[in-house]
């Protein structure tokens, strides 16, 4: 369901009557090259106006630009989907609730695009959504008009979309075609190091502001070198800067790779409390626990924050790779948990659960052995202080690369004649 903007006449595309779901808006002729950022458009203002029935949302921009608008649940938001732009809006823009929306933020979704993720106190659906062009020096601007909602309308609405997008979704997954030449078997053991959230998302925030995706990458980078040195171990990143990467980006990179094993780092919070120290996780559809159901409830929710939910991707394919989580993999997924444990025991605290289990997204990865290391809680005053020590950092990740070693031996000599 996507309507294309007149070039003549800027209005809205009408989609049922009178509400827009989801509206592709192109400027005939205009195309934005991938550019320098001296270059690119400029998001120069934003604002919000309106009451809790009907709501506007504008944002300057330097040139028009083409983008895409629509709407998503749990929680309820508006995504503007736009190609590269950068953002000169002065601090605490987006911070402040008005009308039907609670808050906005933005920023850069990958190197060619980047997003705007409006933040809505209940269901919404698009109104009217338009772009005008820079006149009498005002500035090209995009405007959406929200409008409150039903659930059950909203519900209709969106399930109306999905239809397409499962189609589409379930065509992308398609097993590859039987007969083809298997490669030879790979020497050196593989393993995808992946640092959580990124770009837009900065996942959890410590007691003095650090950033769980600058932690996380931090130690991840220092993983790969500790298993590099190794000489029998390759490493790939599923990213090794601010980058923003959907769970199932991540699950992709595991699979396209034929990874070994796949780690996924993290660091978290708790209100209250004085919870602290590592804690390792594997995958299981039955969480081990409350906590660990809790937790993998809000690691799983990392897409939403920068306007994607893979729950609402195409349910077939979704439970695919929870099928093709093999007992095997499973198995040597805790074998390898075990092992992190042992070694990272002298030099870090754990949890009174070091070893728990729950239904991570990003640990399903179909038959790579997965764990979910989350390195400590960023609300702890101590563990915030180790987790951003150069020092701490090192020794955690050497003796998480002794564990690698370790677990791979084990494997060589259980299949060793």
């Amino acid at each position: 369901m996507l309507a294309t903007a007149n070039p003549c006449r800027w209005a809205a595309a009408r989609l049922l009557p009178g509400l827009i779901l989801a509206g592709l808006f192109l400027l005939a002729g205009f195309r934005l090259p991938v550019a320098d950022a001296a270059d690119l458009p400029v998001a120069t203002a934003a604002r919000v106006a309106g009451d809790e029935d009907r709501t506007r949302f504008i944002a300057d921009l330097t040139v028009p630009v083409g983008y895409t608008v629509y709407v998503m649940a749990n929680p309820y938001r508006v995504m503007i989907d736009l190609p590269q732009v950068a953002f000169s809006l002065p601090d605490g823009a987006g911070s402040k609730a008005r009308g039907l929306v609670s808050q906005y933020r933005y920023g850069p979704v990958d190197d060619a695009h980047s997003r705007i993720v409006l933040e809505t106190d209940g269901p919404v659906l698009i109104d009217k959504a338009f772009l005008l062009k820079p006149k009498d020096g005002q500035p090209a601007r995009i405007v959406v008009d929200m409008v409150k909602t039903t659930k059950q309308a909203f519900d209709a609405a969106i399930a109306a979309e999905n239809d397409t997008d499962t189609a589409e979704a379930a065509a992308e997954e398609a097993p590859p075609a039987s007969g083809a030449v298997a490669e030879p078997e790979r020497q050196r053991k593989l393993v995808v190091i992946d640092p959580g959230h990124g770009g837009i998302d900065p996942g959890a925030i410590g007691v003095k502001k650090t950033r769980e995706k600058d932690v996380v990458l931090a130690f991840g980078l220092k993983l790969k070198k500790e298993l590099e040195k190794t000489g029998t171990i390759d490493v790939v990143m599923t990213r090794s800067d601010d980058t923003f990467l959907t769970l199932r980006e991540r699950v992709k990179v595991a699979r396209e790779n034929e990874a070994d094993l796949f780690i996924a780092i993290h660091a978290d919070t708790v209100r209250g409390g004085d919870a602290r120290g590592a804690t390792i996780y594997t995958l299981s559809e039955k969480a081990s626990d409350a906590e660990a159901e809790a937790l993998a409830h809000k690691e799983n929710r990392a897409d939403i924050i920068a306007g994607v939910d893979l729950e609402a991707e195409n349910q077939e394919v979704t439970d695919i790779l929870i099928d093709l989580a093999q007992r095997e993999s499973k198995t040597h997924s805790l074998v390898f948990a075990k092992k992190a444990v042992a070694e990272m025991a002298p030099v870090t605290a754990f949890t009174g659960k070091p070893m728990r289990s729950a239904g991570f997204m990003v640990l399903k990865a179909a038959d790579v052995p997965s764990v979910l290391i989350e390195l400590g809680f960023l609300s702890s005053k101590q563990d915030e202080s180790q987790l951003t020590s150069p020092v701490w950092q090192q020794k955690v990740a050497a003796a998480m690369g002794r564990a690698v070693e370790k677990y791979f031996a084990t494997q060589l000599a259980a299949t060793s004649p």
